[in-house]
């Protein structure tokens, strides 16, 4: 099991991986704290992809009016060995349920991941 979670705050990148390290033992879990990395550790491990892919949407402003998370899920599907992977956007976006859905992704709101841990069983199954 290969995880990648792109956030940039820290503290949430921390949260992220004690909640899915409990879900997964000893999964791998890879880093990245913006968007652009993210896709970097996409092609650096395009021959042995990720199962799991976390993702913020605010994060660095260079795709404005879009946001980098929203970006970065769009690279995510151009890529033919990232079809099976499970995608969730965790983020504080007020429209997060919206462009999940746009992208057929799953979402958690950050209030929820927050408050309610139990929110992250919706990873629990990836394709």
């Amino acid at each position: 099991m290969k995880i990648l979670i792109v956030d940039d705050v820290e503290g949430w990148t921390e949260y992220h991986k004690k909640i899915l390290s409990d879900i997964f033992p000893g999964a791998e879990i890879i880093t990245a704290n913006s968007a652009r990395e993210g896709y970097d550790k996409l092609l650096e491990y395009n021959q042995s992809p990720f199962n799991i892919i976390i993702t913020d949407l605010q994060m660095e402003n260079d795709f404005e009016p879009q946001y980098a998370g929203e970006w970065f899920v769009e690279r995510i599907k151009e890529f033919k060995n990232y079809l099976n992977t499970k995608i969730v956007i965790i983020s504080g976006a007020y429209n997060i349920r919206h462009i999940a859905e746009i992208n057929g992704v799953e979402c958690i709101p950050k209030p929820t991941a927050y408050k309610f841990p139990q929110a992250y069983e919706i990873i629990k199954n990836p394709l």
